[in-house]
């Protein structure tokens, strides 16, 4: 029995549904049959669909495109830049820092969100910018979260600006082994950072920013234990979302 058969958009969005929510990628035969639909009609509209992205062919099976992807990408993006706003904004009056949010992407990590008081103006904040991981604190919390056979891409990155690789692999150790990852003007001479991984899915990384001096042993614990809070309680945002 057809699904609905109303309108070329209705037989789009189901096969687009269809391919969306297979377990294993199927045939044109069986898209057809999940769609109620000819396999002539089927085979029209999924060549629509291949042209705009929208699912991809891997010999006679098919697979969600590109289209279907980035549009999931940032869609969650956007829902876990609306979840963590309250919790970067409190970070942000607590410890009088800069908060931004980070998420990993293929061999960086991109800023969505940040909340920079008034007195950091001169700082700036980065957002919609993809970090590497040799240059900033966020990223190298993020990949030294990652399991060693998926730190690869981002190592490539480094080394192909001439960073020394196993300067780089001890930092991943000791941003490991202390949980946190804390940068003194690797980036920016004046500028400090520190920044932890959020222990959920998706992987998102929360850093403070600020004037390098804010940042010694002194000052350290407190902005710390802030941080490490308001990681808590965004995993907790994300585990109940």
């Amino acid at each position: 029995m057809p699904r609905s058969v109303n309108s070329a958009v209705d037989k789009a969005l189901d096969l687009i549904e269809i391919v969306a929510g297979a377990e294993s990628a199927p045939r044109l035969s069986e898209l057809a049959d999940a769609a109620g639909l000819h396999r002539a009609t089927a085979h029209r509209v999924l060549a629509d669909l291949l042209r705009r992205g929208w699912v991809q062919r891997d010999g006679d099976r098919y697979l969600p495109g590109v289209a279907v992807l980035r549009l999931s990408r940032t869609a969650a993006t956007d829902a876990l830049v609306a979840l963590a706003g309250p919790v970067l904004r409190g970070l942000c009056e607590r410890t009088g820092m800069m908060v931004n949010l980070q998420v990993l992407e293929t061999d960086r990590a991109r800023v969505v969100d940040a909340v920079r008081p008034g007195r950091l103006a001169m700082i700036t904040d980065l957002v919609g910018e993809a970090l590497p991981v040799h240059r900033f604190a966020g990223p190298l919390a993020l990949v030294a979260a990652l399991p060693e056979a998926a730190r690869a891409p981002y190592l490539r990155v480094a080394e192909a600006d001439l960073h020394p690789a196993e300067a780089l692999r001890a930092d991943l150790a000791a941003v490991e082994r202390d949980g946190y990852a804390l940068e003194h003007g690797r980036a920016d001479s004046l500028v400090a950072s520190l920044s932890r991984a959020v222990p959920a899915h998706p992987r998102c990384a929360l850093t403070l920013v600020g004037p390098d001096r804010e940042f010694g042993p002194a000052s350290l614990p407190a902005l710390l234990a802030a941080l490490t809070e308001a990681c808590d309680a965004l995993a907790g945002l994300l585990e109940g979302a």
